[in-house]
């Protein structure tokens, strides 16, 4: 099936300060206001996903993180007693 190139518009009111700044910016890049528009429209939502769904952790906390996970610790009896619970209710017979 051959590839389609869609496109989609996107339409918004701004005022006209912000028209002007915007078509500036656009031509001190040598851009169309187009462009610079699209362009920063999709910088600024890769930095939104970025922010909503990287963890970023300090160095000790990657240590610890690390540590957890290569020695983790003895599950408490609360937690044995539900596994053994679970493994009761899947058993087929």
């Amino acid at each position: 099936m051959p590839a389609t190139n869609s496109n989609a518009r996107l339409e918004a009111r701004i005022s006209t300060d912000l028209h002007s700044m915007l078509k500036r910016a656009a031509e001190l890049q040598g851009r169309t206001m187009t462009d610079f528009v699209v362009a920063a429209v999709q910088d600024a939502a890769q930095r939104a996903i970025e922010q909503a769904e990287i963890i970023r952790l300090s160095m000790g906390d990657q240590e610890c993180f690390a540590q957890a996970l290569l020695s983790p610790p003895q599950p408490a009896p609360a937690l044995e007693r539900a596994f053994a619970r679970h493994r009761k209710l899947l058993r087929v017979e």
